[in-house]
C-alpha cells in the first residue's frame, strides 16, 4: 500500500463497494482497519464483509476528497454518508447570441457567452424571479422561432412585462441597457440600477416626457418591492449557501439556502443516508463534499457546524471552482441569525418527516395484516397500463416504501411485443417479464433491496391471473401479488381485492389502509397517463423534417426560423431553401425532391 494522498475502496465478494474514502497517507489510513478491536461494531461488520480493496493515488489530498465525493454519489456505499440528490436544479439565463436576448429557465450544461444566475431550488422560485425581473426591466422570454415571426406586440407587451423588440418597440441599444440593468439587479447591485432609474425619471420629468417618466416610476417602485421582500440579509450576504443540519432519532436533515446576488433564490430539504452514531461535523463534512461534486459552490458557504477538515474541504472546492471559496460558521452579527433560520427549517422539516414515517409505518403493517404478509412490507410495487386504442401504449410501476413514494425508482415501459392492440392482460404480462427478468439477471441472488416485499395490480382477476403466471414463469411464486380493481360500477372507495387462494374482498369505505392502497393505484394511474400523454403529444408534435435525409437537429431548426413553419419550407423553391444558413445547394435540392416526388429538377 504506499504513502500517498488517495483514495480507497472496500469490496465484497461480488466486487460491489462496501466504504469508499480518502486518506493523506494510504497506507496508515487503511492499516487503522486491522486493529479490530479499536474499531466501532459497525465498521467490524463492514471489514467482516470486505473480500477486496482498490486504491486510486492522487496528487494532493484535496483531489483525494473530490474523488472520494464523486465516487460515493456515483457508487453508493453502503457504509458512507449518502446524500439522496438525483434532481438537477433549474438556473436562470440571459442569452447572448441573439440581438435582443432571451430570459428564461435552464437545465443541463452552460455555455460560456451567457449569463447564468442560480442554483435555484426549485422551478417555482425561478419563475418568480423571471416575473420580477419582466416587471423591472421588460425582458423578452418568447421563443426565438416566435420572436422571428411576431408581427404586433404580444399580450406581455400590452400588460407591460415585455418591451416588444420583435416589432421595433424598443431600438437594440435601448434593450441593452436593459439587459445591463438585469445583469446588475441580478448580481446584486440594485442600488445603482435604482439610482440610474431614477435620473432616466428625473431626466424624462424636466423633458415634459410624462407617460416615460411615470412608467420608470412604476420600475421604481417595483424595484423597492422586490427588494423589501425578497432580499435577505443584503448588508453581509451577496452569493453564498447557507448549509445547516438538524439529527434527531438516527436520522439527519440538511437545509440548504441559495443565495445569489442577495436575494433568497430558496430553499431545499436533504435527508441524507446517515448512522446514528455520525456527529454533526461528520455528517456536514460529507454533505458538503457530495453536494458541490457536480454543482459550482459560491464564494461563500454558511454552516451552523464546524465540519472535519475545514480547511482541506475550503482547499478541495477552491480547487474545482478555481477560485476561493470561504466556509465558515457565524458566531456573532447578521449571519448568525441567517444561519439561525436554515437550523429551524431544518429542524421542523426532519420532525414533519418523522411524523410522516410513523404514520407511513402503521399504514405498512396494517397492508402486511390485510395480505397475510410474513412482515411489514418494505418495498410495495403497484403496476398500470395506459393506451388509446393500443396506440402510444405504456406500462409504469411505482414504488413506495417506508418514508413514502420512492420516484427515483418509478420505472416507464415502452410496450412492444403486444400483437393485438388494446390487449391490457398481454401488455401487464410484457411489464411484468421484463421487470422481474432483468432484476433476476442483475441478481439472481435477491440479495439487493430492489426487490418489492408486494405486487399491486390495478384490474382484477383476470389481471392477477395473467400476473401469477409471469411469475410463476420465472420463479417468483414467494412474491405478493394482489390485484385492486373498482368494480362494476366503478366506485372509488368499495375497491375489490383479488389474492390467489381467497375470495375477493373489500375493505370498510372509510379504512385507512383502503385509502393508502387507493393512493398508490392513484398514482400509479397518474404516471402510466402522463407517460402515455407525453408520447402522444411528442408523436403529435413530430415534424416531417425529421423524416428528410440529412436533416438534423440544427438544420430543422434553421429551416423553420427561416420559413416559419412545415408549410413555408414545403412552399420554398431549391434557391430559397440555399438561402437559409447551413443548407447548401445538394441538401436544398434533396429538401425539394422530398416535397416534390413527382418534379425533376434541372441541372
Amino acid at each position: 500500500m504506499p504513502e500517498s494522498p488517495g483514495v480507497y475502496r472496500m469490496l465484497d465478494e461480488k466486487g460491489e463497494a462496501l466504504y469508499v474514502g480518502k486518506a493523506l497517507n494510504l497506507k496508515r489510513r487503511v492499516t487503522s482497519y486491522t486493529q479490530i478491536s479499536r474499531l466501532p461494531e459497525r465498521l467490524r461488520r463492514m471489514v467482516a464483509d470486505t473480500a477486496a480493496m482498490e486504491i486510486l493515488t492522487t496528487h494532493t489530498e484535496a483531489e483525494a476528497l473530490l474523488l472520494e465525493a464523486n465516487l460515493i454519489k456515483r457508487l453508493k456505499p453502503r457504509y458512507n454518508i449518502l446524500l439522496r440528490d438525483d434532481k438537477s436544479y433549474p438556473w436562470l439565463v440571459l442569452t447572448a447570441r441573439q440581438e435582443f436576448p432571451r430570459l428564461g429557465k435552464h437545465r443541463g450544461a452552460q455555455e460560456k457567452a451567457n449569463f447564468y444566475m442560480g442554483p435555484f431550488a426549485s422551478t417555482w422560485a425561478v419563475k418568480q424571479t423571471i416575473q420580477a425581473v419582466q416587471r423591472l426591466f421588460l425582458l423578452r422570454t418568447c421563443a426565438d422561432s416566435v420572436f422571428a415571426n411576431r408581427t404586433r406586440p404580444c399580450l406581455l407587451y400590452q400588460i407591460k412585462r415585455c418591451s416588444a423588440p420583435c416589432v421595433g418597440r424598443v431600438s437594440k441599444d435601448e434593450y441593452a441597457a436593459l439587459v445591463s440593468q438585469a445583469t446588475d439587479f441580478l448580481r446584486g447591485k440594485s442600488g445603482g440600477v435604482q439610482k440610474e432609474l431614477a435620473a432616466a425619471m428625473q431626466q424624462a420629468a424636466e423633458n415634459l416626457e410624462f407617460e416615460r417618466a411615470a412608467s420608470l416610476r412604476d420600475r421604481i417602485r417595483g424595484l423597492a418591492h422586490v427588494q423589501g421582500n425578497d432580499v435577505i440579509n443584503p448588508s453581509s450576504l451577496g452569493d453564498a449557501d447557507v448549509i445547516a443540519l438538524h439529527q434527531q432519532a438516527g436520522q439527519a436533515c440538511v437545509q440548504v439556502f441559495f443565495i445569489r446576488g442577495g436575494r433568497n433564490n430558496g430553499n431545499r430539504s436533504f435527508f441524507p443516508s446517515v448512522a446514528k452514531d455520525d456527529s454533526p461535523e461528520t455528517v456536514l463534512a460529507a454533505f458538503v463534499a457530495q453536494f458541490y461534486d457536480d454543482k459550482p459552490s459560491p464564494p461563500q458557504i454558511l454552516l451552523s457546524h464546524a465540519p472535519e477538515e475545514q480547511a482541506l474541504l475550503e482547499a478541495a472546492l477552491s480547487l474545482k471552482a478555481e477560485r476561493r471559496v470561504h466556509i465558515s460558521v457565524p458566531q456573532r452579527g447578521e449571519k448568525v441569525g441567517v444561519v439561525g433560520h436554515a437550523i429551524t427549517n431544518a429542524r421542523e422539516a426532519l420532525e414533519r418527516r418523522l411524523a410522516e414515517s410513523t404514520g407511513q409505518g402503521k399504514l405498512l403493517t396494517g397492508v402486511a395484516e390485510l395480505f397475510s404478509l410474513p412482515e411489514t412490507p418494505r418495498r410495495i410495487e403497484t403496476y398500470d397500463n395506459s393506451h388509446v386504442m393500443g396506440t402510444n401504449a405504456y406500462g409504469v410501476m411505482v414504488v413506495a416504501g417506508a418514508e413514502g413514494p420512492m420516484k427515483s425508482a418509478y420505472r416507464k415501459f415502452s410496450i412492444k411485443s403486444v400483437i393485438t392492440p388494446g390487449d391490457d392482460f398481454a401488455m401487464m404480462r410484457e411489464v411484468l417479464r421484463r421487470r422481474f427478468g432483468r432484476a433476476l439477471e442483475e441478481d439472481p441472488d435477491r440479495t439487493r433491496e430492489t426487490w418489492p416485499d408486494l405486487v399491486l395490480i390495478d384490474g382484477g382477476a383476470g389481471q392477477l391471473s395473467a400476473a401469477k403466471a409471469v411469475m410463476a414463469d420465472l420463479g417468483l411464486e414467494d412474491i405478493p401479488v394482489v390485484a385492486i380493481a373498482k368494480g362494476a360500477n366503478r366506485d372509488a372507495g368499495r375497491e375489490w381485492f383479488y389474492m390467489e387462494g381467497r375470495q375477493p374482498f373489500q375493505l370498510p369505505p372509510r379504512d385507512a389502509v383502503l385509502y393508502f392502497l387507493q393512493r398508490l393505484r392513484d398514482e400509479a394511474h397518474r404516471f402510466a397517463i402522463t407517460t402515455h400523454r407525453a408520447a402522444r403529444s411528442k408523436k403529435i408534435s413530430a415534424s416531417e423534417l425529421d423524416e428528410v435525409p440529412g436533416i438534423g437537429a440544427a438544420r430543422k431548426k434553421a429551416l423553420l426560423l427561416h420559413f416559419g413553419s412545415v408549410r413555408g419550407v414545403k412552399g420554398a423553391g431549391v434557391k430559397d431553401l440555399e438561402a437559409v444558413a447551413g443548407i447548401n445547394r445538394t441538401t436544398a435540392r434533396a429538401i425539394y425532391a422530398f416535397f416534390h416526388p413527382g418534379v425533376r429538377l434541372e441541372g
